[in-house]
């Protein structure tokens, strides 16, 4: 790949390992994430630094893994003895092709689709991005193979220019970031044991994971200090079956489900309130009752999870939060039905006592307690269900090992069971009480001024990744007793899913998202834009890497 790019411009360098990278379909869950990661270690192979010092590219296979994936890894040392290191990451895969329908073939053809989209006249600003020649096309054009492609770049150019590196560079590329994030959690080890063996000081983490306009007509970049964290905040509802024609006597757990949705999903209301920053409220990801088939009894039980963002909220909070919510969905259906019932018995003329609507929410730490004094088994029948399911989805693992355990109790009583599956996503950002990421923030914003300053981009620093990132697996600002919350209440911890909650903590790197530019990401118009992310943006990453490893020159 070297001889390929060698006489070209650092910015067409970038743009070439874009298209290849992006030529290759690596979509999460498939065997095209290991053709990728083949794909990386052979570009940073060709490198003539690499060939001189092969041991310092390497991968990092994930455990356990049917698709065989892996970590990718290229060290950089400074012709300088200094400990100082700078990580670029990113990630390599992909969400799926079958949203591009009659041109899926087509999907990794950013010519055809340039091409395609300058004579599409349904959508004028992706027609005017497409014939104005400075917008590339494809699935993981934007999010993220150009991100990885500017590292690649910009290790290419520290590698022939190893005089302006005062500290070491460390590049890594991940996969499974889509949606459950295991080649960066591995990779957490991987790192822990390269700082210690070659006395390394990781003092950034730079991700180039794509930005967007966050607005119509919005121009400016947006640089992130940290990343969102993320929880699944799961409910099981138990409520109580009946048939159609006794419908009043009954609890409807859809009904339930309908109003903690209506009371989340989508509704600012439950959001953190902070300031000047991009503060998402909760998203329904699954609602689906339990029935098997059709009949005209009415459902028993219905599962749902939404995803959770944390910016400083305690996953404590968000549990009370979420038991709060199910708590007046209860009592709201409660009411309705009364009063329902109270119309219904007039009409018919029936006489008698009412029947009840009460519905017990409780945590699962709260279950499992209940359980516990009970004398039912917890332990062993969560092993049972784990290992009769070892290819079923995590978050209905969970679902099953509820059930079990509630079976396995006799416990049929109306219910809401709150708790979390996966993944989990740890937040962080720069704090101003932190002595080196204070100083890792003033540092940023004196890079981005003499930036715009030279440039005349607008920049717009943010606190918190609005997308979710492996960013949030190198450094995490819950404390141990705060993520207690989420152990005790996340069926199968350690045994189907598990963060490395200690390690990330020793790395505790600062982080930072300086990415490429596009819109649509994950829609079949993803693009992104050529002039800022292959022109401006690697040497802002530059000028940060230079900034930071001048202001620590001994390491």
């Amino acid at each position: 790949m070297y001889e390929k790019v060698k006489d070209l411009p650092i910015e067409q360098q970038i743009e070439q390992f874009a298209r290849d990278l992006v030529g290759i379909r690596s979509v999460n869950g498939t065997d095209g994430e290991v053709t990728l990661a083949d794909k990386l270690e052979a570009i940073l192979r060709s490198f003539p630094y690499f060939k001189e010092h092969p041991d310092q590219v390497w991968t990092q296979k994930l455990e356990g893994d049917a698709h065989g994936r892996k970590n990718v890894f290229a060290l950089l040392k400074s012709m300088f003895e200094n400990k100082q290191t700078i990580i670029y990451h990113g990630h390599m895969d992909t969400v799926g092709i079958d949203d591009f329908n009659s041109i899926e073939a087509h999907a990794l053809d950013p010519d055809y689709l340039q091409h395609y989209f300058s004579e599409y006249t349904k959508d004028p600003d992706v027609q005017k991005d497409a014939a104005s020649g400075d917008w590339l096309f494809g699935r993981g054009m934007l999010d993220m193979k150009s991100g990885d492609a500017v590292h690649l770049g910009n290790l290419l150019y520290y590698a022939q220019h190893r005089e302006q590196l005062k500290g070491n560079l460390l590049v890594m590329f991940n996969p499974v970031e889509e949606n459950d994030h295991q080649g960066v959690m591995e990779a957490v080890s991987e790192l822990i044991r390269l700082r210690d063996e070659k006395n390394l000081h990781y003092k950034l983490a730079i991700n180039g994971d794509f930005v967007s306009p966050l607005y119509k007509g919005d121009t400016q970049r947006y640089i992130y200090t940290g990343s969102a964290g993320k929880l699944l905040g799961c409910f099981y509802i138990r409520g109580r079956e009946t048939h159609v024609g006794e419908t009043l006597s009954g609890i409807d757990p859809t009904l339930i489900a309908s109003k903690i949705n209506e009371a989340l999903n989508n509704n600012m209301d439950g959001a953190e309130q902070i300031a000047n920053e991009v503060i998402l409220p909760p998203s329904c990801l699954f609602q689906r009752d339990k029935k098997a088939f059709y009949n005209v009894q009415t459902a028993g039980t219905t599962f749902m999870y939404f995803n959770y963002f944390l910016y400083e909220r305690t996953p404590n909070a968000v549990m009370e939060q979420l038991k709060h919510v199910a708590a007046d969905a209860c009592a709201d259906l409660a009411a309705f039905l009364k009063q329902q019932y109270s119309v219904f018995s007039a009409n018919c003329g029936l006489q008698g006592q009412a029947p009840h609507w009460d519905v017990d929410v409780l945590s699962y730490e709260e279950f499992v307690e209940e359980l516990n004094q009970k004398g039912v088994p917890v332990e062993k029948i969560m092993d049972q269900v784990i290992q009769g399911n070892p290819n079923e989805d995590f978050r209905q693992v969970s679902c099953k090992v509820i059930e079990a355990l509630e079976a396995s109790a006799g416990d049929k009583r109306p219910k809401v069971i709150v708790f979390f599956a996966p993944p989990y996503c740890p937040h962080n950002y720069l704090r101003d009480n932190v002595p080196e990421e204070k100083r890792c923030d003033q540092i940023l914003d004196e890079v981005l001024r003499q930036v715009q300053q030279a440039t005349g981009e607008r920049f717009a620093k943010k606190r918190f990744f609005p997308y979710l990132a492996d960013s949030s697996y190198l450094s995490m600002s819950e404390t141990s007793e705060e993520t207690a919350a989420i152990v005790n209440n996340f069926p199968g911890w350690g045994k189907t899913y598990s963060v490395p909650l200690d390690q990330i903590r020793k790395l505790a790197i600062p982080v930072l998202d300086m990415g490429v530019y596009g819109k649509k990401a994950h829609t079949w118009m993803e693009r992104l834009y050529k002039p800022y992310s292959y022109g401006v943006l690697p040497k802002l990453i530059r000028s940060m890497t230079e900034r930071i490893f001048a202001d620590h020159p001994d390491g």
